[in-house]
């Protein structure tokens, strides 16, 4: 078995005459708690769905969890991993309890359409107590909140115990409590070394990443700005010049937040 989650050489994707991936290369080993950072329009959910094995690139090479593109079957390499997108094009039934939302994930539906077993139930309520939902198992989807929405889809995922774990934007549009509770959840799934399935978080805020976060993916217009440990890619030089303005990075409790200072936003204001 391979020792990498990912290996992506020299890839590239292009629709009609735009280049949305231009010569991307990343390597991620197993077990990792990643990060694909970048501006609107970087090509992140792009990359995003090609390691999902939803897409398949115009040029170059992808292995997903040792399996290359070309040389395996994308179905049979799709059910080992999870692609969790908080506004994604389909919902489970709102009806559903917050447990039932979990069992589905079982059988890949966004219904409940099959029995469950009580091994099925005691995994559901285990991933419910992970992800913080055990006290709102038994209530609808529809009531839950935004935050709780996501959590349970997180859970959702995990069921299948799935070796690599996608999270596409998973704190977009949500209150502060809402995505420390969100980022808390990716957290504690790196508490126990080796019992985590391979994480990579799609964002565009460096103050959504865990303390976990061992690996970062910088693109810029569809290429790779930088890649390596958060403290190699996560500097005030780096971003300053993929996001276009002067930034300072600080770094605390294992955590990256960026400031711009009120001076500089005239200059921002002015810019063509």
């Amino acid at each position: 078995m391979s020792d990498w989650a990912l290996e992506i050489l020299d890839v590239s994707l292009t629709r009609g005459d735009t280049e949305i991936l231009r010569h991307v290369n990343w390597q991620l080993p197993r077990g990792a708690c990643a990060a694909i950072l970048g501006p609107n329009g970087s090509g992140k959910s792009t990359l995003a769905r090609i390691i999902a094995c939803y897409l398949w690139p115009t040029k170059g090479e992808v292995a997903v969890l040792g399996g290359a593109f070309g040389e395996v079957n994308r179905l049979e390499a799709r059910q080992q991993v999870r692609l969790v997108q908080a506004a994604g094009p389909y919902d489970v039934e709102p009806s559903l309890t917050a447990r039932e939302v979990v069992l589905t994930g079982f059988f890949s539906s966004i219904g409940l359409y099959d029995s469950v077993t009580p091994k099925m139930e005691t995994e559901a309520d285990r991933l419910l107590h992970l992800v913080g939902l055990n006290h709102v198992a038994d209530h609808t989807y529809a009531t839950l909140s935004s935050g709780e929405r996501v959590r349970s889809l997180i859970a959702r995922a995990l069921v299948v115990q799935p070796s690599l774990l996608l999270l596409d934007e998973p704190t977009n549009g949500l209150d502060l409590l809402a995505r420390e509770q969100v980022l808390a959840t990716v957290q504690s799934m790196f508490q126990q070394p080796g019992q985590s399935p391979t994480v990579i978080m799609i964002t565009h805020h460096v103050d959504e990443l865990p303390p976990a976060t061992t690996h970062v993916l910088l693109l810029d217009e569809g290429k790779v700005a930088a890649s390596g440990s958060p403290d190699h890619v996560l500097t005030s030089e780096v971003l300053s010049a993929v996001y276009r303005c002067p930034l300072q990075v600080m770094h605390s409790n294992g955590r990256y937040r960026i400031e711009v200072h009120p001076k500089a936003w005239e200059q921002l204001l002015n810019r063509r």
